[in-house]
């Protein structure tokens, strides 16, 4: 087998502010549908960082030690019998939960919403930091020649953003607000894109980020005031001659402000999405909803189809998702990376896998002043 002579060394959260590496065994296909990967390169989410800093998110608490990571792309090592659609040597994008398939969310479709579902980095599950991962041959995705295997490890928050785009009902020629330019906000903005918005508007607190989404996927941005989030709104409406208000906003923040704008700034009768994840409880606008007769609806991670949409959106050159890397880390690295998305000065940085060689890469040096600056706001998953 080709994992001989090859680490299995893995990125461990312990409890918060507690990581080590750890050199485990090499995991066994237990299930003739099952395939071993050897994990190339993955991400670092929202919620990666959310466990590292608190070691929970809400009620999903790190008992025991955990490996972190669960956005990856990974190359086939070994395949089970009965496993038809997949081969050593393929490289995949691995889609990090697997449902029961018997329940009747699975069974209606809605497989992310199933009460048994196994998924990378989130207690009591084990994630992706690691050098070889088995998984259902079919929650693996072959990547197409011209798709590398570092946009491989991006299709998955890809795919939260077409799952998100997907509930908006966008339609080509419709307008578009996305409050939020952090990843999913910006990969949201593409995917409206990709969908025929005519206007598609990013809207953050951080100038630095807007210049990055009007160069990425927006068309207009808007660098939300300390105001009312009834004038913000009217701000937005007016920077981007949006009418009566946009077709759909997309809340890909999960701050309280940027929720209470944006169902100002939807249109009547048009669709407003909950993708980023902040509190529990916020003061919510329930009038302005019930008078526009707005359609919102919750969106949590991905379903049917979502994975196989965002593959074929980056190998048609539709989304770009290199832009969104500003740098790849060896696995010994992995800490400081972490610590660098949390100083809030990169957008996505890619950790290699054990096993892979990187030459270069990004200057991990951190500004532990901005760090502890960040640390201190607090920060919204997205996923």
């Amino acid at each position: 087998m080709a994992t001989d002579g090859k680490s299995n060394l893995s990125f461990v959260l312990n409890k918060p502010l507690d990581v080590c590496f750890q050199d485990k065994p090499v995991p066994k296909i237990n299930s003739p549908h099952d395939v071993l990967v050897a994990v190339n390169y993955t991400g670092i989410c929202g919620s990666d960082v959310h466990y590292w800093l608190h070691g929970a998110i809400g009620h999903f608490v790190v008992k025991d030690p955990m490996v972190l990571g669960h956005e990856s792309a990974g190359t086939i090592v070994a395949v089970g019998d009965a496993v038809k659609t997949l081969s050593v040597g393929d490289r995949v994008a691995l889609e990090p939960g697997y449902p029961c398939r018997r329940c009747v969310h699975c069974l209606s479709g809605h497989y992310n919403l199933c009460p048994e579902m196994r998924f990378a980095a989130t207690p009591p599950y084990d994630g992706t930091l690691t050098g070889f991962w088995t998984a259902p041959a079919d929650f693996c995705y072959k990547l197409p020649e011209t798709v590398s295997l570092q946009e491989g490890a991006l299709i998955e928050p890809l795919a939260v953003a077409v799952h998100i785009t997907k509930q908006a009902k966008i339609q080509p020629g419709q307008t578009v607000v996305v409050m939020g330019a952090g990843p999913v906000g910006l990969l949201c903005a593409a995917v409206a894109k990709a969908y025929g918005a005519s206007k598609v508007v990013s809207v953050d607190i951080v100038p630095s980020k807007l210049e990055f989404a009007k160069s990425f996927a927006a068309t207009h941005t808007y660098l939300s005031q300390r105001v009312s989030p009834e004038e913000n709104a009217r701000n937005i409406i007016a920077a981007a001659d949006l009418g009566e208000g946009a077709d759909a906003v997309i809340d890909a923040s999960g701050a309280e402000p940027s929720i209470q704008a944006a169902l100002h700034v939807v249109r009547q009768g048009g669709h407003y999405v909950q993708g980023g994840m902040g509190k529990d409880n916020i003061t919510f606008p329930i009038m302005a909803l019930c008078i526009k007769e707005v359609t919102a609806s919750g969106s949590f991670r991905y379903g049917s189809g979502d994975y196989r949409l965002a593959i074929q959106l980056v190998e048609q050159g539709k989304v770009d998702v290199k832009k969104l890397v500003n740098g790849v880390v060896p696995f010994k690295n992995a800490e400081e990376a972490f610590k660098k998305v949390k100083e809030g000065e990169v957008i996505k940085i890619l950790i290699a896998g054990p096993n892979e060689k990187v030459e270069g890469g990004l200057d991990t040096t951190v500004d532990e002043k901005k760090l502890k600056e960040a640390k201190a706001s607090g920060e919204s998953g997205c996923c």
